[in-house]
């Protein structure tokens, strides 16, 4: 048996060798996040640091809409638009976040003592002020 190996073939090996992957574990405690995400925008980014935060990894859930002047963006345009945001600061699809889109949610309802929380996050001036409208605006999407 040869045991010699040349630096190369350990290189190879390396590169070659792929990471043990963390997926997006289904039976973990999990934030949830719900939204339209008329675009998704730094506000949002805060809102899902803090959750990801609390467990490790976050449901974004979109919410179906019909496109208006206010919703102008289809689920793909908008999963595509969570994923650059969240990949650009490090974060990885399936790992950290999954995203699902969803019925028209307008109410959310739960039974007694069911084993989760529904909590409002609150941020600083810079944060609470982001407003998609305005984002809408500047994009020449939304008129006044």
């Amino acid at each position: 048996m040869n045991i010699k190996r040349t630096v190369k073939e350990v290189a190879k090996n390396i590169v070659n060798k792929k990471p043990k992957e963390r997926v997006f574990q289904y039976r973990k405690a999990t934030v949830q996040m719900l939204g339209r995400f008329q675009p998704f925008h730094d506000g949002h980014l805060a809102l899902f640091k803090k959750c990801h935060s609390k467990t490790g990894q976050v449901c974004i859930m979109v919410r179906t809409l019909n496109k208006t002047k206010t919703d102008p963006y289809a689920f793909k345009d908008i999963k595509h638009n969570i994923k650059m945001h969240l990949l650009g600061d490090g974060y990885e699809e399936g790992k950290d976040f999954i995203i699902r889109q969803v019925p028209n949610i307008v109410n959310v309802s739960y039974g007694r003592r069911v084993g989760y929380i529904i909590e409002e996050h609150r941020f600083d001036d810079e944060v609470e002020n982001i407003s998609s409208t305005e984002i809408r605006r500047q994009l020449g999407i939304e008129k006044n």
